[in-house]
């Protein structure tokens, strides 16, 4: 138990280290940050619904998130990216 509690806050930190470091380039690029906050909308709106638009709401889903995912990776590599130049 103790194993997978240090996976889960593991992965729990490493989050939050993307999303804190990837914070000054959402302000640089927001576009992909208002990108972001227009996918988390639909995600909810889509899980809250009452239908299942047609049988590709989990697809779509999944999709949504996974497109969040890569804009946040985006912009940490950004993130990185500039703090390489800066040294």
């Amino acid at each position: 138990m103790k194993f997978f509690s240090g996976i889960v806050l593991g992965v729990l930190l490493s989050a939050g280290v993307m999303t804190v470091s990837a914070q000054p380039e959402r302000l640089r690029h927001p576009r992909i940050s208002r990108a972001i906050e227009a996918l988390e909308d639909a995600r909810a709106y889509m899980r809250e619904a009452a239908h299942d638009f047609g049988g590709h709401r989990v697809e779509a889903i999944r999709a949504t998130d996974e497109a969040i995912r890569q804009l946040r990776l985006a912009l940490a590599y950004r993130a990185e990216e500039d703090r390489e130049h800066r040294r």
